[in-house]
């Protein structure tokens, strides 16, 4: 029997996440359908979703319309949800400006729980390295799904990778990442 599985991506730590294996790797050119597909394999895949927020224009025309055509191919992944949320403009000790994004955790925790309390998926996987949701995966469990989760070693966080069963904790190398890389 095959199980049903939702995907959940957090954008902006894939994007982070990728840079530890090569600074050279972005998200902007990595081929999400292909590797979604190889991971599911002969389950069916009922949704997945995938965190990020918009580039400003101005700090980098370059790096924005690159992250716009990425927006548009995920458009077109059949069954992706894509969320968008909000960058803050902060200041650093030294008044330099620096954005964060802003809602991408607590969306994903919404959608991840709202999904799993109406059964809408036997397992989830979480394309994550980031420790605050460990919490989240507590809970999913004891709903009783099937939790798995694929991050990058050099940026997961302890506390996260912990929730998981030693199988269910894969890690995405740089042979994957070259894989599934756009030429």
């Amino acid at each position: 029997m095959s199980n049903r599985i939702s995907i959940f991506i957090d954008g902006a730590n894939f994007y982070h996440g990728s840079k530890t294996i090569n600074t050279r790797y972005s998200d902007i050119f990595f081929d999400f359908e292909n590797f979604i597909k190889s991971i599911v394999g002969n389950d069916e895949l009922v949704n997945i979703y995938y965190y990020n927020a918009p580039l400003k224009e101005n700090l980098n025309k370059y790096v924005y319309w690159n992250q716009i055509k990425l927006f548009n191919r995920l458009r077109k992944i059949p069954k992706l949800n894509l969320v968008l949320c909000k960058r803050q403009k902060r200041l650093d000790g030294s008044d330099e400006e620096y954005f964060v994004i802003k809602g991408d955790d607590i969306h994903l925790s919404i959608d991840m729980l709202r999904d799993a309390y109406k059964n809408k998926y036997d397992k989830v996987i979480l394309i994550s390295g980031d420790g605050d949701f460990a919490p989240l995966i507590r809970y999913v469990k004891e709903e009783g799904k099937e939790v798995v989760n694929y991050s990058f070693e050099g940026s997961a966080s302890r506390d996260l990778l912990k929730e998981f069963p030693k199988a269910n904790r894969l890690f995405i190398t740089k042979k994957m990442i070259n894989k599934n890389f756009l030429r």
